[in-house]
C-alpha cells in the first residue's frame, strides 16, 4: 500500500478528520489532503515523523 492509502486508511481508522490530524501534526491541512490524495509524493522524513506520532502508530506503518 501507498504512503497515501496508509495514511488515509489509519486516520480514519483512528476517527480523525484531516483537519484535526493536520493540527495535531502542526501541518496545514491542503498538505495533508495532498498526502491522502497522492499529489504530493516524497513527503520529508519529519513529516512522517510528526503524522506517525499524531496517529499513534510507527512510522513504518505509513509508508509500508
Amino acid at each position: 500500500m501507498s504512503l497515501a492509502m496508509n495514511l488515509k486508511q489509519i486516520r480514519e481508522a483512528k476517527g480523525l478528520t484531516q483537519v484535526e490530524l493536520a493540527r495535531k501534526a502542526r501541518m496545514k491541512q491542503p498538505y495533508l489532503a495532498r498526502l491522502e490524495s497522492g499529489a504530493e509524493t516524497n513527503p520529508q522524513l519529519d513529516t512522517v515523523r510528526r503524522l506517525a506520532k499524531a496517529l499513534r502508530c510507527k512510522a513504518s506503518e505509513l509508508i509500508d
